[in-house]
């Protein structure tokens, strides 16, 4: 059976460089940091004093306050960067098609705060002043719940939870969704609301976020210096479809998104298999789904960290894929501006991906300035390169050893 085109339709994003598209990529080409102090939680109970926030949320912008109520941030993002994105691709859900519409949007934790908070209930007050909603609110898969639930899609529902990579492997599965003639269009991407007690207990005890108190300079991937990862929060999400359904339509075409790959490590629960083997299985794996040569591709938005192992082993596991052609490659991290955004990293990035494409410009990776041995290839330091990008490649990399790769490409 021939595989459909799949073509991107619609693009929404909140996140802690701004809730509109043109406010995130006027950020990133400018190099600007959404990374600050800590507000959410108390700084000082923690060895990590920055974040990457939403600044000034309101939920009532995008939902009604009754229903806001109901929902953890992470899903309160999710509807709102979805509402965004359907409003972007002029996509109207009617009786006729809400059937062949689904919704696919990973979360790698779900409602951590509703969780504190509602623990919090129980333990001075017992259970019978727990919410009702507890559960609803916790679960990761209630952002595609509630999503497909405010805007009527019909079609398959589903949430991929593989920690930093749920953004990327739902559009992949979503991707795949389409391209096997199970939906026309797909509402997809990731959501995370992580800066809570908890959240910041864990990592900071497993020594993963970065203790760096200037927050402007604080995520600074492949730098030599790098000594962690920020925590951030926000959503993503892409209106995808087949080609004939956007043809039909007659929507607006981003771009074309043409491979996707996923494989796991099988080595260890945190750190990335050796030589980050099991990123070099996904991006070639993307690459053979693609149907395309190494050397097309022009970008690579990395995973990219700031932590030691990660930078080191994605740059081996992108030598390993492209050769001598990994130097002429434009590389860069995103997340040096809007930190970590865990399960909605791989969303966010995969629209930076999509405007380099439409724009001819790669955004920066900032805060790079001293060269480690290690990572030598050319991370687009500090400043923003006009260059034509026809492919674009996106990595993600998740706790549990799961990798997961998508290609863009320039729609022709």
């Amino acid at each position: 059976m021939e595989k459909k085109r799949v073509v991107v339709t619609g693009i929404g994003a909140v996140t802690p460089l701004g809730n509109t598209i043109d406010q995130l990529w006027n950020n990133l080409v400018q190099g600007k940091s959404g990374i600050d102090y800590l507000t959410k939680v108390n700084k000082d109970d923690f060895p990590a004093k920055v974040s990457a926030e939403i600044k000034d949320w309101d939920p009532t912008l995008y939902m009604e306050r009754k229903e806001s109520k109901r929902m953890d941030p992470f899903t309160q993002y999710a509807v709102a960067s979805a509402k965004i994105a359907v409003e972007d691709a002029k996509l109207e859900i009617t009786e006729e098609n809400a059937s062949r519409v689904g919704v696919w949007i990973g979360s790698g934790i779900g409602g951590m705060a509703t969780y504190e908070e509602q623990f919090k209930k129980f333990n001075e007050k017992g259970y019978r002043r727990v919410s009702p909603f507890f559960v609803p609110m916790l679960i990761p898969d209630m952002a595609s719940g509630q999503v497909s639930i405010q805007l009527g899609a019909k079609g398959i529902n589903s949430c991929t939870v593989t920690a930093c990579a749920s953004g990327t492997n739902s559009i992949g599965d979503a991707f795949k969704v389409i391209q096997r003639g199970d939906a026309d269009v797909m509402i997809t991407g990731g959501a995370e609301a992580p800066l809570t007690n908890m959240a910041f207990a864990g990592f900071s005890s497993a020594k993963a976020l970065s203790t760096n108190e200037d927050p402007a300079t604080a995520s600074r991937p492949f730098d030599k210096n790098r000594n962690g990862f920020v925590m951030g929060e926000g959503a993503g999400t892409l209106i995808i479809e087949s080609l004939e359904s956007a043809q039909k339509r007659g929507a607006k075409i981003y771009a074309e998104l043409v491979g996707y790959g996923s494989a796991g490590d099988a080595h260890h629960i945190t750190s990335p298999a050796p030589e980050g083997e099991g990123a070099v299985r996904a991006m070639n794996q993307a690459i053979e789904d693609a149907g395309i040569e190494s050397s097309s591709i022009d970008y690579v938005n990395a995973h990219g960290t700031s932590t030691e192992l990660n930078d080191s082993f994605e740059t081996k596991a992108i030598k390993k894929v492209f050769g001598d052609y990994a130097y002429n490659l434009s590389i860069s991290s995103t997340k040096s501006m809007t930190g970590h955004l865990l399960g909605a990293a791989g969303a966010v990035e995969a629209i930076a991906c999509i405007k380099s494409i439409q724009d001819s410009i790669i955004p920066p990776t900032i805060n790079y300035e001293t060269p480690d041995p290690e990572c030598d290839l050319d991370y687009v330091p500090n400043t923003a390169k006009k260059q034509n990008v026809n492919v674009a490649l996106s990595n993600s990399l998740g706790f549990g050893g799961h990798n997961a790769t998508l290609i863009f490409k320039k729609y022709e």
